[in-house]
Order: structure tokens, then sequence, then C-alpha cells
């Protein structure tokens, strides 16, 4: 198990937006949280990854507590995961090598090594000729591959993703779905992923989550989950 939640809550202004949530991630899978906006699925993710603090509830990370009701707090840039925002965050006065190059930088890694990282995961992902470019020179899809090469470059051991492909025509969702798989796989990340979207989220998973105001109502196989979710409509 790489990843563990256990019994967390987070309340804003008096509402709850997460409310005992319980989960269990295991090394390599592809988790994806699935539920309509608002449900609590996105600060669950920014949670695990250390940018909101839960109100009670521990979190850990290969069996090291990353949030512990208060007592104990790891920063973001401590615990070996990467995130992929929606709005995908990219520096706009930075060109691709120098995005991809600032969390290795933060972390005091040799100016070799930087640029090797950097090589090596623009040639996976069919980048290297725009490498000098700034992000408002890329198309949509060049973006997303750039802020998903920027998560990856920092090897983390959990890749968190939140609704990265929302703003996407068809088509290009599509190649980019196939695209996380491939990354996936061949960097052997865990991948923690949210949606709104039942399509994306039967596609990419080897388990999915269903969330609703702040619970997770159930977890299953994307086998398990469709047939829930058919048995849900039918009572409708």
């Amino acid at each position: 198990m790489i990843l563990k939640i256990e019994n967390v809550f987070k309340t804003y202004n008096g509402t709850a937006a997460i409310s005992g949530v319980e989960l269990d991630v295991e090394r390599g899978e592809r988790l994806v949280i699935l539920g309509p906006s608002g449900c609590g699925k996105t600060t669950l993710l920014r949670m695990v990854a250390g940018f909101i603090q839960p109100d009670k509830g521990k979190i850990l990370i290969e069996n090291k507590t990353v949030s512990d009701n208060g007592k104990c707090f790891v920063e973001p840039e401590h615990r070996e995961v990467g995130m992929v925002f929606q709005d995908l965050a990219l520096w706009p006065h930075m060109n691709v090598s120098e995005n991809l190059a600032f969390g290795l930088k933060a972390k005091k890694i040799p100016k070799s090594e930087i640029k090797k990282r950097i090589d090596e995961i623009l040639e996976k992902m069919q980048m290297i000729p725009f490498k000098n470019r700034f992000p408002k020179e890329l198309s949509g899809g060049q973006q997303q591959r750039v802020a998903l090469a920027r998560a990856l470059v920092m090897r983390p051991k959990i890749l968190l993703m939140d609704e990265p492909l929302s703003n996407l025509d068809f088509e290009l969702n599509l190649a980019l779905r196939r695209e996380i798989l491939r990354l996936q796989s061949e960097f052997n990340t865990t991948l923690v992923y949210v949606t709104h979207d039942r399509d994306e989220a039967f596609s990419l998973a080897t388990r999915v989550v269903i969330m609703e105001h702040g619970q997770i109502q159930k977890i299953g196989s994307v086998k398990d989950i469709a047939n829930y979710i058919l048995e849900m409509s039918k009572k409708f």
C-alpha cells in the first residue's frame, strides 16, 4: 500500500467538504475518483498533495505519516507526490525547459541531472522540438503534455491529476488518455485521478471511487462501478 487516508475531515465556513473519508491506494494502481463538481474530490486530492491541511484524520504515504490531526504536517515538496492541476498552472514567463526545471532546481538537483531528466521526459512525450517555447506558443494539447511532464520529471511516487482533460475536445481527450496510460506504465508510478466524466474514469481506472457530498459512496472495479451506477439509475 502506498497511500492510506484515515477518517479525514475538512470543513469550510461551517460546511463539510470532506466527511470521514477512508481510502487505501495500492502501489502501481490507477485509482479514479469520480463525482460531480463540489463533491469534495479536489479537496481530497489537495490534502494528499499537502496543499490543504485536514481538520481531522491521518494521511500516510509509504507508511510515513504526512498529516495527523494537526500534530504532524509534511510540506508538499517533501511528499514525493506530483500534481497536474485543472488549469495546468504553467509559468507563463518560463519556456518549456524552464517550467520542467523549476521543481528540480528547488530540490537542488545537479544541473547535469536536471538536463538529463528534462531531455528524457521530453523525448518520451515527443516534445523535444518545443523545449524553448513558452506556454502561449503551444496548443492546448501541448500545454497538457508539458504539465504532465513537469509532474513526472520529479519522479513522484504518486501522480495526482485534477480533471486535467476537462477543457479539451473529444479527440484530443482520447489521445491524452492513451498518453497518460502509457506514461503511467513506463514510469511505474501510482495514479490518483479526479474527474466528473464517467467515460474518462472507466477508460483510465483499475479501480473507481464514487464520491458525493464529501463522502465515499462506493469503491470497486470498473465493472462493479458500472453495475452500481446502472442499478442506481433504475431507482429514479
